[in-house]
């Protein structure tokens, strides 16, 4: 299975990919874009520029989009992946509860700028990227995600297929690439109990390592030929209910990347059922935070196990990690965005509201997950009325999208709340994006 799903990866062309595949991943580097830049000022980014700047030469051909500092594409993916993780806008395939744009893009866009790559080269290994990232993510199972933050472990496979083809690895050498990435895999869960900055580490570390794998394996570097399904694999290590299947299922028919979902909360996806579901109550019942006695949001599994940790928030990120902090800031303000958690996560309104939440495992949600996530959210007032909201398509989804236009407002928010680009900058990123298809060779976004 690891060889078929690596050959789809080295063999991917431009011509085999669909249209609205292409359409969609422009949409895509588009919300990535701006999610890297409201990485800007972060303190683990800016450790992460720190890193560069004292272990990599003091320029480069690739692009650090926080700093707008060039670098060698190693060093350049390691911080925007950084960047694109930190403020919690970036996608997610709901299937594989897996990041996609932030271990592929990063790489992506470095190693064409190196490279002199065209956009249509640029578009096709995010593609390949995607495709793989996705179906390895689907593959380890939920077992995996329980203990291991699938964005670091599939994500270093996703970026050593979209790195190994713009390298324009053959079969056996894209194998070998998977089998290096697939044996540097990591990132755990124990992080969030610490507020600590891991998942920024996870995301940098996949995109590099899976870059570093790509560019070994150029070189005649082998790798472990069944490193995913093997006897003393990844699944082995890091799985209970890994299918195999899930590997190369309906490869070059289904294509993946269009089940990506965008973020409208800047927070942790597994809030933002409940986070739509309640939002839709209150606007029905013209609620104010005061007159709500109690919420029960009815989750998956998943989400008592990502989010159950967090007691009382002790930092904006942690915040995000919060239902209870992420609903409080719905109650309040309508709104869970960046400057919402920035200035408000501990409002006294929100501390007193997430006191009134709890998670109850559902049922039907918990079936349905992860392919789909359903909002449900019981909301008891203090004079003793009892509201049911259910959102089965959160905000974000395929099926309940965010438009093009809405996607460039997204960007421009991003960028202007960490003033990385002004609106001007932002709208000439835009026009380059729209013109990807046509561009000859990917030069700067942001001179």
């Amino acid at each position: 299975m690891t060889e078929i799903l690596a050959a789809f990866a080295a063999n991917l062309r431009f011509e085999d990919i669909p249209q609205p595949v292409i359409q969609r991943a422009e949409e895509l580097f588009l919300d990535w874009f701006g999610s890297a830049l409201a990485g800007k000022n972060a303190r683990p980014v800016e450790a992460m520029e720190c890193f560069t700047q004292s272990m990599g030469p003091s320029a480069g051909p690739s692009e650090i989009l926080t700093s707008r500092r060039g670098a060698t594409p190693y060093f350049a993916a390691l911080v925007n992946a950084a960047a694109s993780h930190f403020a919690e806008q970036d996608d997610v395939h709901n299937g594989s509860v897996f990041h996609p744009g932030t271990v592929v893009f990063p790489p992506v866009l470095a190693v064409a700028q190196a490279l002199g790559r065209s956009g249509r080269d640029l578009l096709t290994a995010a593609v390949a990227g995607y495709e793989t990232g996705i179906r390895v993510g689907e593959f380890l199972g939920r077992s995996h995600y329980k203990v291991f933050h699938t964005t670091g472990t599939a994500g270093t496979l996703a970026a050593a297929a979209a790195t190994g083809n713009l390298l324009r690895l053959d079969p056996a050498q894209m194998l070998n690439a998977f089998g290096s990435a697939g044996t540097q895999a990591a990132g755990l869960w124990e992080f969030l109990r610490d507020a600590a900055d891991s998942k920024q580490l996870h995301t940098a570390k996949a995109a590099a390592d899976g870059l570093f794998s790509a560019y070994l394996a150029k070189s005649g570097f082998t790798g472990a030929k069944h490193i995913l399904e093997g006897p003393q694999g990844m699944a082995t290590g890091m799985s209970t209910d890994a299918d195999p299947a899930k590997l190369t299922d309906r490869l070059g028919e289904r294509w993946a990347l269009l089940e990506t979902s965008f973020k409208y909360h800047a927070c942790c996806r597994h809030t933002h059922p409940a986070a739509d579901a309640l939002l839709q109550v209150i606007a029905a019942h013209n609620l104010v935070p005061e007159s709500i006695a109690h919420v029960t949001a009815h989750v998956h599994q998943g989400a008592i196990d990502v989010l159950g940790p967090v007691d009382i928030p002790q930092t904006v990120h942690q915040a995000k990690f919060s239902m209870g902090a992420v609903l409080g800031l719905i109650a309040a303000f309508h709104r869970a965005g960046l400057k919402e958690f920035e200035e408000h996560y501990r409002d006294p309104r929100v501390d007193a509201f997430r006191e009134k939440v709890a998670m109850a495992l559902d049922p039907e949600v918990d079936r349905a997950y992860p392919v789909r996530w359903i909002g449900k959210v019981t909301v008891e007032t203090i004079d003793g009325r009892i509201f049911q909201g259910r959102v089965d398509e959160p905000r974000g989804d395929p099926g309940n999208t965010l438009t093009r236009a809405e996607l460039e407002e997204k960007a421009l928010r991003l960028a202007d709340f960490t003033g990385a680009a002004t609106p001007e900058e932002m709208h000439s990123v835009f026009a380059k994006i729209r013109e990807l298809t046509r561009a000859e060779k990917i030069g700067i976004f942001l001179p």
